[in-house]
């Protein structure tokens, strides 16, 4: 007898003389239908865990019973021949869902030929411990976990074919691969998942080797010619949309062509590519800030008087610009109505990204790189049969990353060019080494994958040989022409009067405490000035030297003095407008500060 508690879903609802009796018959009711199939049991020590909440990992496993595994040949013909389905085989009890509390207590087989007596589980498929995004990388059992995770989050962000009715979508940001293509080594979840109908990525060909320092730590070398062959090209579209809104008075925004006398008009050139209704043509390009749609809106209040004292309606512009940094060409316009009558108009456009420098890209094992330099293609080292390499690869990424997935999906890549066959990486039951090391060999190259290599520079034999292959790469949304902004003057914070952050406001760059430390270990404290107080916030106020307090400049009367004491002996002093705002936030605190004020040496 083994006596104990009963928890259900973390609560205590009572107590079992046989515990291991009431967790048999737990599963055996489960399976039979009789409970729910998410529900799981498990029996620890002296107490039985039974959950049923919500948010549960479980995965499916076939069950074992007496050393055989439930699932029979004749199921798995009826399932080919669709004549019973996956609900079918968990209704009739063969295969059962487990979560990892119940999962300590079974005993998973990964082959049907491993099972023994003992064992109460076997895998589907060992491939199925991956998730979705894992089961798509080539080789994943040969690559760290955490590795895994990375290729995981990056294969979301790879540029591809996003939707196959992209050229009749208005969405405010899409980016789009020219060219993609299917990968040469692959897993047999890119075709179940449908990733074969839309790919995100290229085969690019590689060597493993230095380039001159171009390529240290995670930085990437490409070639500038297989750049011009299309090489990583992506489009870049952007939405823009306008409506004319009516208003309770019967006033209405109106597209059209300003005049001058329209409030806020941005000059005859602004206007140069409309038609006669405000309307940019398609195919016209365009640069930041350029109007695409032109409307006019009735002012904020009904009437207004001119300088002639008549009623009249000023008309204010309204247009929609080009956003900063997105310039291209005018892709498609639309013209339709909303649900309330109104007109709507929506510009799309467009911008051919090609690879530059600062671009992101990622092989499917968590080896993400950035391009450190764009090569001539004659420049470019090249094997003994004229093959140039579309991107060189930096040795030192791959022994600390113990990601092998990858230098086995470069070898199996240069099989299936020669073969013409596709390889199979799936997990636990890809191509193995050994196989690909023989077909290399047929094909006359050497089995480790090495070849012997000539600089472009200098054409002379590298002494070294140098690890070359194929690998399947993508591109990412990391792209630096949609990152990169700078300012000379712009727009201030109305608070601080220090300028604005953010690339979409037009912001300055960040000088932050660990850049303004570096400063100070270099001794630059007059660049350290500039940069914390000339170009931020400086600002001069009059301080009173009797008790240290901010004074007043009285214009209307021309004079200084202090409000706190009546002083007049008043100087001004340059400070930071943020030191200023402390103070004035210490005063609503009830704090008085004080400045002592010194001449200067």
């Amino acid at each position: 007898m083994n006596e104990g508690s009963v928890y259900l879903n973390g609560s205590l609802i009572g107590s079992h003389k046989n515990l291991d009796t009431l967790a048999k018959e737990i599963r055996e009711k489960r399976r039979r239908g009789e409970l729910p199939e998410t529900l799981t049991v498990r029996k620890k020590e002296d107490e039985v865990l039974v959950n049923t909440d919500t948010g549960r990992a479980l995965r499916p496993l076939i069950i074992i019973e007496k050393g055989k595994s439930k699932l029979t040949e004749e199921h798995k013909n009826k399932i080919e021949k669709e004549e019973i389905t996956f609900k079918d085989l968990i209704k009739d009890g063969i295969v059962e869902y487990l979560d990892a509390e119940e999962e300590e207590d079974a005993y998973i087989a990964m082959k049907e030929e491993e099972i023994t007596k003992e064992h109460t589980h076997l895998e589907i498929h060992p491939s199925l411990a991956f998730g979705t995004c894992s089961s798509v990388n080539p080789y994943p059992e040969y690559n760290m976990s955490q590795r895994l995770e990375m290729s995981d989050s990056m294969l979301k962000q790879a540029l591809g074919l996003y939707a196959t009715n992209y050229n009749v979508r208005m969405d405010t940001e899409s980016y789009l691969m020219q060219y993609p293509q299917k990968p040469l080594t692959r897993t047999k979840y890119n075709k179940i998942l449908g990733l074969d109908k839309k790919p995100a990525g290229q085969n690019f060909t590689i060597a493993v080797m230095s380039y001159i320092g171009y390529n240290i730590d995670d930085a990437i070398v490409l070639n500038k010619g297989s750049i011009q062959r299309a090489l990583g090209r992506s489009i870049y579209y952007r939405g823009y949309s306008s409506q004319e809104r009516r208003y309770p008075a019967g006033q209405k925004d109106r597209f059209e062509v300003p005049s001058e006398k329209i409030v806020g008009y941005r000059g005859e050139e602004a206007y140069k590519n409309l038609d006669e209704n405000g309307i940019i043509e398609p195919e016209t390009q365009v640069d930041s800030r350029d109007v695409l749609i032109s409307k006019t809106s009735p002012p904020r209040f009904l009437e207004e008087i001119s300088e002639l004292s008549a009623i009249e309606e000023k008309r204010k512009e309204n247009s929609t610009t080009v956003k900063a940094n997105c310039e291209g060409k005018v892709d498609w316009v639309l013209m339709t109505e909303g649900e309330d009558g109104n007109k709507i108009i929506k510009v799309r456009t467009r911008n051919t990204m090609e690879p530059i420098i600062g671009d992101k890209f990622s092989a499917r094992h968590g080896q993400k790189g950035i391009v450190g330099l764009i090569v001539e293609e004659e420049d470019m080292p090249w094997t003994e049969s004229g093959v140039v390499p579309d991107m060189i690869f930096n040795p030192h990424a791959v022994p600390s990353r113990m990601t092998a997935g990858f230098l086995l999906e470069a070898i199996a890549g240069k099989k299936t060019s020669f073969s013409g066959k596709k390889t199979n990486a799936t997990a636990f039951e890809g191509e193995d080494r050994e196989s690909l090391k023989k077909k290399l060999e047929e094909y006359g190259f050497k089995p480790n994958g090495k070849e012997v290599m000539y600089d472009g520079r200098t054409g002379r034999r590298i002494e070294a040989q140098i690890f070359t292959g194929i690998v399947y790469y993508q591109k990412l949304y990391h792209l630096a022409s949609q990152k990169l902004h700078a300012r000379a003057r712009g727009p201030l914070q109305i608070l601080t009067r220090q300028p604005t952050e953010g690339k979409s406001r037009g912001g300055g760059q960040k000088f932050g405490s660990m850049e303004r430390d570096c400063l100070i270990g270099h001794g630059a404290s007059m660049l350290l000035k500039e940069r914390l107080l000339k170009e931020s916030d400086e600002t001069i106020e009059l301080i009173c030297e009797e008790c240290g307090t901010i004074a007043v400049n009285n214009k209307i009367r021309g004079e200084m003095y202090c409000e706190a004491c009546g002083s007049k002996n008043i100087h001004p002093v340059k400070m930071s407008y943020g030191f200023k705002l402390l103070i004035n936030e210490l005063k609503a605190l009830g704090i008085q500060t004080e400045l002592k004020l010194e001449d200067k040496m």
